[in-house]
């Protein structure tokens, strides 16, 4: 049974010739015709100009008893005249009155009687009394002064009052006439004439011819109501074995497992509620704003995975279905490649431009075949796609900033706030570990460019690597980095265990300082684990040593980092880097197979002790990391040019022209 408001599902024709009265659009008219008869008042009441007069009068006696108070002074008298209510006297017009002499004022007592009269003679409605006060004037005799009209003015303002009452007994009798004077309204159709056609929403009046022709019966509301359901419960049943057989991550978190069942049915209960019975409004869901955030989240694949059953369910029975499949899948495949790891908020632009095209290439290549496309209509919904890819992209912003921090993930704006030098816990390792402060620096750079290498998230290595060793500015003096030359090692006068305590503690110390300044779990991960379970090697060593090299009488255990292991490729390339860098600094390699050898031999030895086993990485991705750190130390520790010195022992030093020359022109085969 179809209802106005509902789309119609298929064109329907009028099987015979046929003429009707129309009572939805014969009542629509009569109801018109009603609303159009304006208000309508009574006829001036006498009895309130009568009594208006005799309020006025008992006015003018009281002014009159107050004129001819001998015992009131001029202030207690002005009083008085302001008690009169309505009567709206200025300080100069009130003064005014109380010593006019008394025959002026008889004759402004009868001029405000007579002009009162006058005006209550004729009809004063509510919405007219403003403009009957401002009309006061032309009433007054022009032969009084000024000063004593505008106290007859004053006067008559204070009584004048509406006499022509609105009267709903007059205006429903009008309206009634003015409907019962509205013709009957016929409608006609011819056989095969189109009653109504297929996704035009239904009104009364079209319910009304369908009902005239017996057009209305349809499909059973339960069995309209079965076919979505079962589509639905296949879709859940789809993306439940789904996520079992491909044992995502996302099924181990119970916030991330949550926000992929909870999310999808939010945008398809919006999309349910506002999509069907309209024309337009289908292209302007931001349907794309989930595949952009759950992208964000997680991975395309899941992202997109979800995506499918989301449109097919929020489209089914929509007129165009195909098209707005289309239409939506086209959107969101082009914001998840142009959003990329969003770390810039151009990102977004970048996407909601690239939506809107996408959207817009929809629209014309389904649209332009078709002999029924307008150029307005066809406009109206370039206007829709260009609307729907900002309104994705900026959905998909609030989705993901909104969300990431609750799953315990961190968002680019926050990592670009961290990776800030003024940050107070980045300032705080600058002034206690200014050795370790640039160390850092040295690392964030080998990491983020290693990330970027293999397409890890390089944002978050930077940071990551910005604060990995944040710990050691409790005791900077133990780490070599921050120890003047010559200084004395306090790690001299300690055991290996103590030695061990002291280096390991900064780990510790890292994580207690990194929930001080309130840093996300995502960049606590790389303090913890950017050493993973490794033992303290020098150490370790000397401890074997004072024990007759015999490794049973050590415990290990005293010397190993707490960890855990890297989990991500991101806190893996900082372990490298980290490693890398120190060992490039420590030993200087002396050209760029030693470097490359000092590198390799590094992430060996990471492999080898198993720290590697839990990250993700791969073969190939280890040899590119290899490659990039390479790269990018032998551009930091490259050769210096050895200047020559202009002047020797025992030699007249050379003018700063002829030296220039001499380093301008070197002999053949020399190199400067």
């Amino acid at each position: 049974m179809l209802h106005a408001g509902e789309v119609a599902p298929r064109d329907i024709l009028a099987p015979y010739s046929h003429t009707f009265k129309s009572e939805v659009l014969t009542e629509s008219k009569r109801e018109a015709a009603a609303q159009a008869v304006p208000r309508i008042y009574a006829p001036p009441d006498a009895s309130i100009g009568r009594q208006q007069l005799e309020r006025l009068r008992a006015a003018l006696a009281f002014i009159t008893a107050v004129r001819a108070d001998p015992y009131a002074s001029q202030e207690e008298k002005l009083n008085d005249l302001a008690a009169i209510r309505g009567l709206r006297l200025t300080p100069g017009e009130a003064r005014y009155l109380l010593t006019m002499d008394e025959r002026r004022w008889q004759s402004t007592q009868k001029e405000a009687q007579r002009v009162l009269e006058a005006m209550m003679r004729s009809p004063i409605r509510e919405d007219q009394l403003e403009a009957a006060h401002r009309n006061i004037p032309a009433f007054i005799d022009l032969t009084i002064p000024e000063r004593q009209a505008d106290i007859v003015q004053r006067l008559v303002e204070a009584f004048l009052a509406p006499n022509s009452l609105y009267s709903p007994e007059l205006t429903d009798q009008a309206r009634e006439k003015a409907r019962a004077a509205v013709k009957p309204v016929m409608r006609s159709y011819r056989r095969g004439e189109t009653i109504v056609q297929r996704g035009q929403v239904l009104t009364e009046a079209d319910i009304e011819a369908l009902q005239e022709y017996g057009l209305l019966q349809g499909t059973a509301r339960w069995q309209a109501v079965l076919g979505p359901i079962l589509l639905t419960l296949l879709a859940f049943l789809l993306v439940a074995l789904y996520l079992h057989y491909r044992r995502l991550s996302v099924c181990d978190n119970r916030r991330a497992l949550l926000v992929v069942v909870v999310s999808p049915l939010l945008f398809l209960v919006g999309a349910r509620l506002i999509m069907p019975g309209h024309a337009v409004v289908p292209y302007l869901y931001p349907l794309a704003a989930f595949t952009i955030g759950m992208y964000l989240l997680f991975d395309a694949e899941l992202a997109f995975a979800l995506t499918i059953p989301l449109v097919a369910l929020s489209l089914y029975g929509l007129p165009r279905g195909y098209e707005l499949v289309v239409y939506y899948l086209g959107m969101g495949l082009m914001g998840m490649v142009l959003v990329q790891q969003a770390q810039r908020m151009s990102r977004f632009l970048i996407a909601a431009a690239g939506m809107a095209f996408a959207g817009g290439m929809t629209v014309l290549a389904t649209r332009l075949p078709s002999p029924a496309t307008d150029v307005p209509g066809l406009v109206v919904l370039l206007a829709g796609a260009l609307f729907t890819g900002v309104l994705s992209a900026v959905a998909g912003a609030i989705f993901y900033f909104f969300v990431a921090p609750w799953l315990g993930e961190v968002t680019p704006l926050q990592l670009l706030e961290l990776s800030r030098p003024d940050q107070s816990l980045l300032q705080l390792l600058l002034r206690e570990a200014p050795g370790t402060y640039q160390h850092s620096l040295q690392v964030a750079n080998l990491a983020e460019q290693a990330a970027r290498a293999i397409g890890a998230d390089a944002l978050l290595t930077r940071v990551g690597a910005l604060y990995h060793d944040v710990g050691k500015v409790k005791n900077p003096q133990f780490f070599i980095e921050n120890q003047p030359p010559g200084h004395l090692n306090p790690h001299e006068g300690m055991s290996p265990e103590e030695s061990a305590r002291a280096i390991i503690s900064h780990v510790t110390d890292g994580l207690a300082l990194a929930q001080q300044y309130g840093l996300p779990h995502r960049v606590q991960s790389f303090i913890a684990e950017h050493h993973g379970t490794l033992l303290t090697r020098f150490q370790y060593a000397q401890a074997v040593r004072q024990h007759g090299n015999d490794e049973a009488k050590v415990d290990p255990a005293d010397f190993r980092y707490p960890g855990p292991r890297p989990q991500s490729k991101e806190t893996a390339l900082v372990m490298l880097a980290d490693a890398c860098e120190a060992r490039s600094r420590a030993e200087r390699p002396e050209d760029e197979h030693a470097l490359r050898m000092l590198v390799h031999d590094t992430i060996a030895a990471r492999i080898r002790e198993g720290q590697l086993s839990d990250t993700g990485l791969t073969l190939r991705d280890l040899q590119t990391i290899e490659d990039t750190i390479v790269a990018v130390l032998k551009g930091i520790y490259h050769p210096r040019i050895e200047y020559p010195k202009l002047e020797e022992r025992g030699q007249k030093t050379l003018p700063v022209s002829e030296a220039m020359m001499q380093l301008e022109e070197p002999a053949s085969g020399e190199i400067p």
